[in-house]
């Protein structure tokens, strides 16, 4: 009955045969030299994205890794220059204090200074004062009683009148 089919249909064994020789040459040529080193292209290619999907994710958790220590070096140098200008704040402070203290002893010694000057002058002036008082006593007295008076006169009443005026 195969044989009947066959021929019904025009199948030429001798032709059928090679023909399916043939084709199993070609389908065995193209699985060797084709398709394997396409698979193998594939399967590469495959395994590079698989790779560089791992590596995408390696990045992304080192990236998270280094923004988080960026993010805590940014926090410390805050926290430093926070500390620093604190300082700074306090040294102007000191300093600021210092110079006042320097310059409330320099008012207060140019002040001593100057009270201690107008003592002397004071002291200079009551002195000139003096003088000049018992010489007009002594030209006074010589006027009223009309006589010149003696050196030894002069000092006598210099002296009295230095008393008198000194209480």
């Amino acid at each position: 009955m195969i044989t009947d089919t066959a021929k019904q249909f025009g199948v030429d064994w001798p032709h059928f045969i090679a023909q399916v020789l043939s084709f199993s040459i070609v389908a065995f040529l193209l699985h060797w030299l084709a398709y394997k080193p396409i698979l193998a292209v594939l399967a590469e290619r495959k395994q590079r994205i698989a790779e560089g999907l791992s590596n995408s994710d390696k990045i992304k958790t080192e990236l998270a890794k280094t923004e988080a220590a960026r993010l805590e070096v940014m926090r410390k140098a805050d926290e430093q220059a926070n500390k620093l200008i604190e300082e700074a704040r306090a040294v102007a402070a000191r300093v600021q204090e210092q110079e006042s203290q320097k310059a409330i002893a320099a008012a207060q010694s140019i002040i001593a200074k100057a009270k201690e000057e107008a003592a002397q002058i004071y002291t200079r002036s009551l002195a000139d004062l003096k003088r000049e008082i018992g010489h007009l006593v002594i030209e006074t007295t010589g006027k009223v009683t009309g006589k010149i008076l003696t050196p030894a006169d002069q000092q006598k009443l210099a002296e009295e009148t230095a008393k008198q005026i000194a209480a």
